[in-house]
């Protein structure tokens, strides 16, 4: 798409010196098509072009000096028309300056309120809609191509290219106009002292006692979301506090009150939380410490997830006043690490989220393999992922196996934050796949029954839906690597896979992550895999023991005792 915008134009060049008015229309509509088409067909050209000093406004200001070099071609540079186009298409990018102030003051006024909500009932401030998004979008791109008027009028003459000159001014006004209604109303949210009295009433009416903490990247969204469900069913009231604007989107509906408090002053300061106990964090990160100064607040790492990652035992950890973990095993790898976290702040409360995990399979005349590794960490002794070494190889496998499987294909949400390489192995894998859905549509065999062979749909999963737990569901078999996928997959009961990314030898591999012990073992050569797909499952009692021992008994459920580890903060303050 980018040649083709670019090729467009030399060719209007030409078509306005010649002059062919036909074919320099014919050529601009072409380009505003793919102008238009590229950014909504997930096209980087924007960015692209943007790079080597073309950006968007300067290609639709080149548009605009072709079309006037038209107009002088044919009317003549001494035409009064032509004088009145020139200054008509510096006028429409004059109305564009106007509107663009204008959102931008709006987008900054809602940007700076101190404090944003969701579930909160803060009708008192009087929070205005947003206008629709041509008037809201501070690039104004909607307003320049409102120079279509002019530029395609041009093909026609000068006086149908300087009344569509006229027309896009007047347009581009009362769009500016427009934005003045919202800008006004939005005013009150700067006064910070106001907004923080409303929004503390409200926090203060609902009375919150349990505080969710999270900070992080959006791609990290999943670290909170997992944990909002239980929070819902908990015995007390429960607050979300985020600290990135935007987060909120990001996380699933819920009933539960969420603040976005990007200030750590206003965060410290908010004393509408005084009559909250208890504080959950799911992520180590840096902004936790905001939190943690809070001394009326009772600090939980809670985890996004038990696995035998360092993640599960960082030194970090001991900076709060208590570690939950889902079993006896999580409170073993502290003890072995030496970390710093004291026997007696380590509280197992089980895992609440993996009670609608089935330990039945799907019940297709097919096993349903799923595929979901890890991401490949902050730095290399973190790297646990098999995307890179060994992704596309396990998959063609897997694609290639015989009796036919089912691939089901979850990569990490972080997948190539840190590690490009993660990014390109990740696309060869949807490609692959890809490639096996359209063959299988194509190789019809006409003279086979339809019932002989089953169809199978393979799934590529790099949204929200379905869940992870989800795919557990449909699922028969799992691989995946050292992480907490392997841990929560136990639940299910169903065989599982590991992959032994750094060939360490089996007993190695077993003692240092114990998750791996009751699951099959995956050489970075495939060794194993063949076995896995093909063997007896020999290892299913083990699988419950091992469960047991990585998420905790059966009875009291996992809701049961998360509730009594919560009470027993409350008895205690």
């Amino acid at each position: 798409m980018i040649a083709a915008l670019l090729a467009c134009y030399p060719v209007l060049l030409v078509a306005a010196l010649w002059p062919a008015p036909v074919v320099f229309g014919a050529v601009a509509a072409i380009s505003y098509a793919v102008e238009y088409v590229a950014p909504r067909a997930g096209r980087p050209l924007p960015e692209l072009l943007a790079k080597v000093h073309l950006g968007t406004t300067l290609r639709f200001a080149v548009r605009e000096t072709l079309a006037l070099l038209l107009v002088a071609r044919t009317a003549g540079p001494d035409s009064p028309w032509f004088v009145a186009l020139a200054a008509g298409v510096l006028a429409i990018h004059g109305v564009r300056a106007a509107h663009t102030g204008l959102a931008m003051r709006l987008r900054q006024m809602l940007s700076r309120m101190p404090v944003t909500t969701r579930n909160l009932d803060v009708s008192a401030l009087r929070i205005p809609r947003m206008p629709p998004w041509p008037l809201r979008s501070s690039a104004s791109l909607p307003f320049l191509y409102l120079d279509a008027l002019p530029v395609l009028g041009a093909v026609f003459g000068a006086v149908p290219a300087t009344l569509g000159a006229g027309l896009a001014i007047v347009a581009g006004a009362a769009g500016a106009l427009a934005m003045i209604p919202y800008v006004r109303r939005a005013v009150p949210l700067t006064d910070k002292a106001r907004v923080m009295e409303v929004i503390g009433e409200q926090v203060e009416k609902y009375r919150p006692e349990v505080v969710l903490y999270f900070s992080g990247a959006t791609q990290a969204a999943y670290q909170a979301r997992m944990w909002l469900p239980t929070l819902e069913r908990i015995d007390r009231r429960a607050i979300v506090i985020l600290r990135e604007r935007g987060m909120a989107a990001h996380l699933e509906d819920t009933t539960l009150p969420m603040l976005c408090i990007p200030s750590s002053a206003d965060l410290m300061s908010f004393r509408a939380l005084s009559r909250a106990k208890l504080c959950f964090y799911v992520a180590n990160v840096g902004r936790n410490v905001h939190m943690l100064r809070i001394p009326t607040l009772r600090s939980v790492f809670l985890n996004h997830g038990d696995s035998d990652k360092e993640a599960s035992f960082n030194p970090f950890s001991r900076v709060y006043d208590e570690v939950w973990v889902a079993g006896p095993a999580g409170r073993d790898r502290y003890r072995r690490a030496k970390v710093g976290v004291r026997d007696e702040n380590i509280h197992e409360v089980g895992r609440p989220q993996l009670e609608g995990i089935s330990t039945e399979g799907p019940g297709l005349p097919y096993r349903t393999v799923l595929y979901a590794p890890t991401w490949e960490g902050w730095n290399d002794d973190l790297f646990h992922t098999s995307l890179i070494t060994m992704g596309p190889r396990i998959v063609r496998a897997l694609l290639d196996h015989r009796p036919v499987v089912r691939v089901v294909y979850k990569p990490h949400p972080l997948t190539g934050h840190r590690d490009k390489s993660a990014l390109r192995a990740h696309r060869k894998i949807v490609s692959m796949i890809e490639a096996a859905e359209l063959a299988k549509s194509k190789a019809r065999h006409p003279s086979r029954a339809e019932g002989d062979t089953p169809r199978i749909r393979h799934l590529i999963v790099t949204g929200d839906e379905p869940t992870l737990y989800d795919c557990f569901n449909e699922s028969d078999l799992l691989i995946s690597d050292i992480s907490s996928v392997v841990t929560d997959f136990l639940a299910s009961e169903k065989p599982y896979a590991v992959t032994n990314v750094a060939g360490l030898s089996e007993r190695a591999f077993h003692e240092r992550y114990p998750s791996t012990e009751a699951g099959a073992l995956i050489g970075p050569d495939l060794s194993g895999l063949a076995d896995f797909l093909a063997g007896e499952d020999t290892l299913a009692r083990a699988r419950i023991k091992l469960r047991n021992h990585l998420l905790g008994p059966e009875y009291p459920d996992a809701m049961t005792r998360f509730n009594a580890a919560i009470e027993r903060v409350f008895a205690g303050s």
